[in-house]
């Protein structure tokens, strides 16, 4: 198969021998090259369905970028925008490629230097058309072929973070003495460098979402600013850190106190222990794929006798407690088929399903309806919620992701990996969907992989697996600096042994 940039695809579906060949390798890298940085934690064997996921889910972000110029698509098999976030997981998955033995390491460097110098080269600047940024912050999405913005949106800070998580780990973990590596690791530092992250900043420390060069816009700010806030528990802490860890243009330490004052209206038990709620499941992941959180807490956290790797631990099971307790009497919901996020859906349609009236959606922010109001429930299950969760609950994920191969198998599981989302209520509509297909078995599934959801899957199977990510972000010579610095700034101390590495 060809792809729509021309390569070929690899022999890419490992059945159970090679696969199992990757668990009992460490990953197929035992014999590699390794980064100078050593690792922190012994590898654990993933099983064979695990280490398929594994593989398939790499070979997605290998496949979905543009081997010209090294950027990756939004969503696959239509990649007709980048995702400048869905760059940064890729940038995360080609260290874990090289790792694990899919790619060599030439062709993981090629890869890696190719986006870092597009991105970098590409053109910032306050005009409406023809940019990729601003300020050192990039457009949430550009266009597949030329970089600039894609359409009308906006300058996005915390698509800018999650590509620079990416482009830190890939300077950290090729580390080598090549040319081309010098090269990744100076170009990841001056991507970072450049953002002048008080561009986005209110005068009382909250960081804005994003910007528009368009001048009188609708929910926007004299300066082009829009006018929500990074504010209470959500993936808006990774904003706050690489912001208060930067070299140049940092955030005040004043920031991370200014949103750690909003969490408190976030707490409560949300159908499990006591913890920050944020209904979608991404909130609880998307931080924790690059910083280690393990045993380190700050002032809020500390408070409440736990740390936010803890606090994670916790949505996840709460979330595994609604789909068992199935307040809506949705298909499947269940102990091992759960799992609420950001995800594709089937169509905003209302359709009578199992006799009563049901109202879907298509993309959106889906959680657990326990008083979340920017969230809802319409029976449609995103495999990365579980998977993207493994290493806080590792048993109770990883007998989802078995039972979601073996319940749906290639209806909801493909050559890239799982597709994005499903909605088994949606197959007694007896309706089909423009946004996907509708199987016996899963009911709707959506057509698409998505770039941002593959991410925390291959990143987070990783660390459960060895650690990988988090060792390299947060403890190599190049990065341990920026991340202390952010860590310490924002008042973290450790709290358990495991915490112990912030203070050496």
């Amino acid at each position: 198969m060809v792809s729509r940039f021309g390569f070929e695809r690899r022999s890419l579906l490992l059945g159970a021998g090679a696969a199992g060949l990757l668990a009992a390798s460490g990953g197929g890298a035992a014999t590699r090259k390794r980064s100078k940085t050593s690792r922190v934690a012994k590898p654990v064997v993933l099983d064979t369905v695990l280490a398929d996921i594994h593989r398939r889910t790499f070979n997605y972000f290998w496949e979905s970028a543009n081997p010209v110029n090294g950027l990756s698509a939004d969503n696959w098999p239509n990649p007709n925008f980048c995702s400048i976030a869905a760059t940064g997981f890729a940038l995360t998955a080609y260290c874990i490629g090289d790792d694990s033995g899919y790619v060599t390491r030439e062709e993981a460097t090629g890869r890696v230097v190719t986006s870092l110098r597009t991105l970098w080269n590409a053109p910032q600047g306050p005009e409406e058309a023809g940019m990729a940024g601003q300020k050192g912050f990039f457009y949430h999405f550009l266009d597949m072929d030329s970089g600039a913005r894609f359409r009308n949106v906006e300058l996005s800070s915390v698509d800018t973070a999650l590509f620079l998580c990416g482009a830190l780990t890939a300077a950290a973990y090729f580390d080598g003495d090549s040319a081309i590596e010098a090269e990744i690791r100076d170009l990841a530092m001056k991507i970072y460098d450049r953002v002048d992250w008080t561009f986005m900043m209110r005068d009382n420390g909250l960081v804005s979402m994003g910007w528009h060069p368009e001048k009188g816009l609708n929910g926007h700010d004299e300066r082009g600013l829009i006018d929500r806030n990074w504010s209470r528990y959500n993936e808006g802490m990774l904003v706050y850190l690489l912001g208060v860890g930067a070299r140049t243009h940092p955030l005040p330490a004043k920031a991370w106190q200014s949103w750690m004052a909003t969490l408190e209206g976030n707490w409560g038990t949300h159908g499990g222990e006591p913890h920050l709620g944020f209904s979608p499941m991404f909130g609880h992941q998307y931080s924790h794929v690059w910083y280690d959180f393990r045993g380190i807490a700050d002032a809020y956290m500390r408070g409440k006798g736990i740390d936010y790797f803890i606090n994670s631990q916790r949505a996840t099971v709460a979330q595994r407690n609604y789909a068992i307790k199935n307040p809506a009497g949705y298909r499947d919901y269940g102990p091992d088929i759960w799992g609420l996020t950001a995800s594709r859906g089937p169509g905003n349609i209302k359709a009578m399903a199992d006799g009563r009236m049901v109202e879907f959606h298509e993309y959106g922010a889906r959680g657990p309806q326990t008083g979340d109001r920017e969230s809802f429930d319409d029976g449609t299950i995103a495999p990365t919620a579980a998977l993207g969760s493994i290493p806080f609950a590792p048993e109770i994920c990883r007998q989802a992701a078995h039972a979601m191969v073996r319940r749906y198998g290639d209806d909801l599981y493909g050559w890239l990996g799982f597709y994005d989302a499903f909605n088994p209520t949606y197959g007694a509509t007896g309706r089909t969907s423009t946004t996907g297909r509708v199987h016996a078995r899963a009911g709707w599934v959506a057509r698409e992989y998505l770039g941002i959801d593959q991410g925390p899957i291959l990143a987070m199977l990783e660390n459960y697996r060895s650690g990988l990510v988090w060792d390299r972000f947060n403890r190599s010579p190049l990065t341990r600096p920026l991340v202390k610095r952010a860590f310490l700034a924002a008042g973290f101390k450790p709290v358990a042994p495991t915490g112990a590495w912030l203070l050496t």
